[in-house]
């Protein structure tokens, strides 16, 4: 049977694809679409979808600023919103079985509660999914979005520790004692190389993690992400979270199919779901309005505000331990997985358009932003510059050495990580800060000389809305992009680029001419001529 669940995984996700929606919406359809069918989950599905999120977590911990979340827009930002989101919540449903509806008819204050605090979170693999789609993960909002999920998580840990009654054991005090074995764990990494030894270590590392929290009676999801926490800032820790994330993604698949064959949905738990689905504007619009009181960027706020709005499979973990309790019925349980499942469809629609939305009403928004200086401006675009190399990684920090050593013109790179900026300042680069999907950041264009701009972005998607926030401002000079296939190179082309780049196709060339221009000895004096 789970050959067949499989299939179907691919069918809808391949057809998903195939309309400009991400997989995951259609992993989500055929897990609905199977339940329909009488199809149930089996204890494999549900193995790969456990083993999914506890890789997803301790990539996120590798990846995780910890002083990130004893900032205030962060843990008193979630806070807040909970409260205010929790009680706007609650009401509408208490209104609901006022109405006498279905489901609702009946429910009691206490539940009310429960089901508020169940759709108070967002969901860690939705939005993570979306923030690494689209190469946003390391940005301002991405950071942020993270950083707010991690403490929802927290207090859900909390939440199912005090109701189940488990108290960890007297074992847990000792894991602090965790933070003495970095050395040996970065060893390992350090000593695995680059290959599938690499992977099989993170894997196990993922599990180890896991594990140990669940002996001491903790939440293993919990063990994963402090694992990943634990090795956050080595030097390799970049490349093994790069390394893992096919794996995870494959994992995933089960999970979001998990979502649809948990429940066997009527026509009175769609209504009620889709009632439900009316707070997510509002749950959005909460998050926009308490961030912008944190001295940032409306747009942050956004942003941040979009890759949060939907409901979280913590949630659906919420109501599990409340049916198990006698809390709530069944029936409630299936609902909030349809409504969790249409907050991701409804969630990735809008997220994906994000960025135009910003700019399509960026005037009006701005409104709502405090006049205080904000740690997220961008810097204004550098002038008198004649190349402009938008991402300073590996890439762009090769392209930027080169054009200023062999072509002698003034080049300028952006990036959005400020310690790679300090990083690049202290080698004598000039990098300033900006995200070229910000259409305030190209305000200035209009006063700059640039001969070329450069793309080396991660992410298809993010450069193809940079050329377009770029041409949109008014620019007429060349566009230059990295491609890392034939369908991705004709992407870029489309969007506007001139020159795109493709790694592997022209990486022989490139090799060749750096090592030819090195050995000019063993070259002839003149070309060769081949014999008629």
């Amino acid at each position: 049977m789970e050959s067949l669940i499989i299939l179907a995984a691919f069918a809808f996700g391949f057809g998903a694809r195939q309309i400009g929606q991400p997989p995951l919406v259609g992993y989500l359809i055929a897990g609905f679409a199977l339940g329909r069918l009488g199809f149930e989950s089996t204890d494999a599905i549900t193995t790969i979808a456990d083993t999914g999120i506890a890789l997803m977590l301790f990539i996120i911990g590798l990846k995780l600023d910890l002083k990130s979340l004893f900032k205030p827009e962060i843990y008193r930002s979630t806070i807040q919103h909970g409260l205010v989101f929790g009680a706007v919540t609650f009401a509408f449903v208490l209104f609901l079985g006022v109405l006498g509806l279905p489901l609702v008819s009946d429910v009691t204050w206490e539940q009310a509660t429960l089901i508020a605090f169940a759709l108070s979170f967002s969901s860690t693999v939705c939005a993570v999914a979306m923030l690494e789609e689209r190469g946003e993960f390391r940005v301002r909002h991405g950071q942020l979005a993270v950083g707010i999920l991690i403490v929802q998580d927290i207090i859900a840990v909390l939440f199912l520790t005090v109701s189940t009654g488990k108290i960890p054991s007297l074992w847990a005090l000792l894991l602090p004692l965790l933070f003495f074995a970095r050395p040996l764990f970065s060893y390992i990494l350090k000593a695995s190389g680059h290959d599938e030894i690499l992977i099989l270590s993170g894997i196990i590392l993922t599990f180890a993690g896991s594990l140990l929290f669940e002996l001491v009676g903790m939440k293993a999801d919990l063990g994963a992400l402090i694992f990943g926490m634990l090795l956050s800032g080595d030097k390799k820790s970049g490349e093994l979270a790069k390394s893992m994330i096919s794996f995870k993604d494959i994992f995933l698949i089960g999970f979001f199919l998990n979502i649809g064959l948990s429940a066997s949905p009527t026509l009175e738990m769609l209504g009620i779901a889709l009632l439900l689905c009316l707070l997510l504007p509002l749950k959005g619009m909460a998050f926009v309005y308490i961030l912008s009181r944190y001295k940032m960027r409306v747009r942050t706020a956004l942003l941040a505000g979009l890759a949060l709005t939907q409901y979280s499979e913590f949630g659906l973990i919420v109501a599990t331990l409340s049916l198990q309790l006698g809390w709530l019925s069944e029936d409630w349980l299936a609902t909030l997985a349809i409504a969790v499942s249409l907050s991701f469809a409804l969630s990735t629609l809008v997220n994906n358009r994000s960025h135009t939305l910003y700019s399509r009403f960026k005037d009006r928004l701005k409104r709502f932003e405090r006049d205080l200086v904000t740690d997220d401006d961008p810097q204004c675009p550098a002038r008198s510059v004649d190349v402009l190399i938008v991402g300073m990684g590996r890439v762009g920090s090769g392209a930027y050495d080169t054009i200023v050593s062999q072509y002698n013109l003034k080049v300028c790179g952006v990036d959005t990580d400020k310690k790679k900026i300090e990083k690049h300042t202290a080698s004598g680069r000039k990098v300033i800060y900006g995200d070229a999907e910000d259409a305030d950041f190209w305000e200035g264009l209009k006063n700059t000389r640039y001969k070329l701009v450069m793309f080396t972005m991660p992410s298809l998607s993010e450069m193809i809305d940079a050329v377009n926030q770029l041409r949109a401002s008014g620019y007429q000079g060349k566009v230059a992009a990295v491609a890392k296939y034939d369908d991705e190179r004709e992407a870029m082309k489309r969007a506007g680029a001139n020159v795109v780049f493709n790694y592997y196709a022209q990486a022989g060339a490139g090799f060749a001419e750096h090592t030819l221009s090195n050995v000019m000895d063993i070259l002839p004096e003149k070309p060769a001529t081949q014999a008629g």
